[in-house]
């Protein structure tokens, strides 16, 4: 559990990086769901809790991009590395297998 916790501050650090309030906000958020559940004793709630706060660490990770407004009809998004994904070239004649 602890390792869990440990691991969405992580993300949440490199997720939301130069955000205060989405960093306070994501902080908050994690703090108070664990404070919540902290007396949970039912092992089989215990693993539901445990998978739901991995796939949030997830979701998280690979699927939420900062995004900076520069001016007031435009917006510049700071993608991680961990969104960056190699692009499959597009051809014009596909090739039969």
């Amino acid at each position: 559990v602890l390792k869990l916790f440990k691991l969405l501050h992580r993300t949440r650090q490199g997720v939301f990086k130069n955000d205060t309030k989405a960093l306070e906000a994501a902080r908050q958020k994690i703090n108070e769901e664990f404070r919540n559940n902290r007396d949970e004793t039912s092992e089989e709630k215990i693993n539901e809790l445990l998978k739901i706060a991995a796939d949030v660490e997830v979701i998280l990770r690979t699927s939420v991009i900062q995004a900076v407004h520069t001016d007031s009809d435009k917006i510049v998004l700071i993608p991680r590395k961990d969104l960056l994904q190699d692009n499959t070239p597009y051809l014009d004649k596909p090739t039969k297998r």
